[in-house]
């Protein structure tokens, strides 16, 4: 099997930070314009394009005096809010150069996790690009904070992949392929990955270029395995290669998919969602909440702990301890510990009618490959 990127309708494109800026920390117009010439190849077929960029808090560096990224998140915040515009500005230049319109699309983790702003994100973005706009999304630095973070623009394109239902995803940086070793020390390039499996024995780099980057191998290894854990395929190599890539060239590494397609708020809670503890379940509500695919009712728990509060994220685990679903609960674990192993009638009589709901609903419940 292989992936034909010259036929795929819609791609989720990636660039990070290292990428686009120069060893001081400002933005390089020339890798950007080569990047956005690289996308028209691309949208001349036919192709629709969203470009997460990185780059924000780099190009606010050198207007505000600083040599390296700041540790503290106040004056991360405030060179993504001075370096946004800048990005912003030379992609609509260059995007402009080919005739075509580019919007700006500022998201946090919780855009993509309540139903709300999730689905207003997904119709924003479908309507860019049914009027022909390129769609540029960068996490929102500016006012996210640490515990709302997706901690790395490669995390948000995977969602944002989901989100869309995208044919692919790329993964553009300055390394040109997944290696099983460090280059330096004989480590060769892997052409593709079908498995989990395959990554194996895999030793990935480190974090992206000091001073500039956040991420690293190890979060693009993350975001290619959330899309193909979802149906979609991902694609990761160097930015300078992009040009050929989306010519059809087969560089990189391609990470095969292997599963069904979900969306982005059920790959989040599936891959990337801190849990707050744990509800355990018995033998008939795993068998309808997995195998039936319906919500968890009190009456199946036999167990909590943890501390958590309605809204927070819980594993739903058996006996055993195998986690076979991760979902927001309806209710505190206090509660849960008061209504656990009641039917629906008896918890409206004692509890009062509020109490009558699911404990963690279907829709906001992602069922995982079972782990202990």
């Amino acid at each position: 099997m292989n992936w034909d990127i010259t036929a795929a309708k819609r791609l989720v494109i990636k660039v990070g930070s290292s990428s686009l800026t120069t060893l001081d920390g400002g933005i390089s117009v020339q890798a950007l314009n080569r990047l956005v010439d690289a996308c028209q190849q691309l949208r001349a077929r036919g192709t629709e394009i969203v470009l997460v960029s990185s780059g924000a808090i780099a190009a606010g560096l050198a207007p505000l005096g600083l040599d390296r990224r700041p540790a503290d998140l106040a004056a991360q915040q405030a060179a993504a809010a001075v370096g946004q515009g800048q990005l912003l500005a030379h992609y609509s230049r260059a995007f402009a150069h080919h005739g075509a319109q580019v919007g700006q699309v500022l998201l946090t983790v919780e855009d993509l996790i309540r139903r709300a702003t999730y689905v207003n994100a997904l119709r924003a973005l479908e309507k860019l690009l049914a009027l022909g706009v390129v769609p540029i999304i960068n996490e929102n630095d500016a006012v996210a904070t640490a515990e709302i973070r997706f901690g790395d623009n490669d995390r948000l394109a995977a969602l944002t992949a989901n989100l869309i239902h995208a044919d692919g995803l790329v993964l553009l940086s300055d390394v040109d392929a997944l290696y099983d070793g460090p280059p330096a020390e004989g480590g060769s390039p892997i052409a593709r990955i079908e498995r989990t499996e395959d990554l194996s024995g895999v030793t990935l780099g480190p974090r992206g270029r000091a001073g500039i980057g956040t991420g690293g191998m190890v979060t693009k290894v993350e975001a290619a395995n959330i899309v193909t854990a979802h149906g979609i395929p991902a694609r990761l190599t160097s930015a300078a290669q992009a040009a050929a890539l989306f010519d059809g060239a087969e560089v990189g590494t391609l990470f095969l998919p292997r599963g069904k397609r979900r969306g982005a708020r059920s790959a989040w809670l599936a891959h990337l969602a801190h849990t707050k503890g744990s509800i355990t379940i018995d033998t008939g509500a795993v068998e309808a909440v997995i195998g039936a695919r319906r919500s968890l009712l009190a009456a199946g728990i036999t167990e909590v702990t943890g501390s958590f509060e309605a809204g927070d994220v819980v594993d739903i685990t058996s006996g055993t301890g195998t986690v076979h679903a991760r979902g927001l609960s309806s209710f505190s674990a206090e509660e849960v510990r008061r209504m656990r192993g009641k039917k629906t009638a008896q918890l409206g009589e004692e509890l009062g009618e509020d109490y009558q709901r699911p404990v963690v609903h279907t829709d906001d419940m992602a069922r995982l490959e079972a782990t202990r």
